[in-house]
């Protein structure tokens, strides 16, 4: 990797994107409102569509894309009975760092009672893109949670070849405040090369998890079922009250296709407008 100087290195570090957004939202009178936002940087939050039991919020990165040493903080809290969908404008885009890594750290909380689908769109890695994101989620016993996230390593259809980088994604999901599920994932180095491993993603270039509590295994074979209808692979399972599905595909469009398939399929959930474009 290329390292620049260190009074280069200093100037970039100045001009560095600082975002955070805080959304709290709130059950009144049967819909859910908005109680608080607070933007910061080049992160801004929108909530479009008429009042309704569910609301839709959607999240804008002004800057167009993340670049090495960038921070971003997304804080999400759904107050009890409250329920939010929440997606973003466009395919995140994770440039080529000469130096520090891109940060992304998402906290969600959901109190009782309440539902949050958490429906980004895809986070597009670029050659040498390095990102570190850290997922920390609070339930509540009976809250509702889900979570669909997916990278995309270079855009095929452009010829793009990630073939070196670094990804370094941690998750913890609590319920009740007990642990529920905790994972890690690193790649570093030769991204192209050990993504063509079979035991990694048998040459994929797209992954995604999709992680449901409350959920059991008919849910998990619900996602089962799907496989001849899939571009794509992917599997699933079910533990301690919750569902994990993971999948791989050729390209950020077949990894879509199957998103969307997969996610349709769940009982009561809408999608985002914006994935359905």
């Amino acid at each position: 990797m290329d390292v620049l100087p260190a009074p280069v290195q200093q100037i970039f570090a100045a001009n560095r994107a600082r975002g955070r957004i805080a959304l709290t939202v709130r059950a009144v009178d049967g819909t859910t409102r908005r109680a608080q936002v607070r933007e910061q940087g080049p992160l801004r939050v929108r909530c479009p569509g008429a009042v309704s039991r569910e609301l839709d919020a959607v999240i804008v990165n002004t800057a167009g894309g993340v670049a090495g040493g960038d921070e971003l903080t997304i804080e999400v809290s759904v107050e009890p009975r409250a329920h939010l969908t929440l997606t973003t404008t466009a395919a995140e885009k994770i440039y080529r760092s000469l130096g520090a890594p891109a940060a992304i750290d998402l906290q969600l909380n959901v109190g009782a009672g309440g539902f949050l689908a958490w429906l980004p769109q895809e986070t597009i890695l670029f050659d040498r893109a390095r990102l570190d994101r850290t997922i920390d989620v609070e339930l509540a016993d009976d809250a509702r949670l889900v979570l669909a996230e997916a990278l995309v390593f270079g855009r095929s259809g452009m010829g793009e070849v990630v073939a070196s980088g670094r990804v370094r994604d941690r998750w913890r999901i609590r319920r009740g405040g007990r642990l529920l599920h905790a994972e890690a994932m690193r790649l570093e180095g030769e991204i192209a090369t050990r993504l063509a491993q079979g035991a990694v993603a048998n040459g994929a270039v797209a992954i995604a998890t999709i992680l449901i509590v409350p959920a059991d295994e008919s849910a998990a074979a619900g996602v089962r079922a799907l496989a001849p209808r899939l571009r794509g692979e992917a599997a699933a399972s079910a533990w301690k009250g919750m569902m994990t599905a993971r999948l791989c595909a050729k390209d950020g469009a077949a990894l879509r296709h199957d998103l969307v398939a997969i996610l349709s399929a769940l009982g009561g959930l809408r999608l985002p407008r914006l994935w359905l474009n």
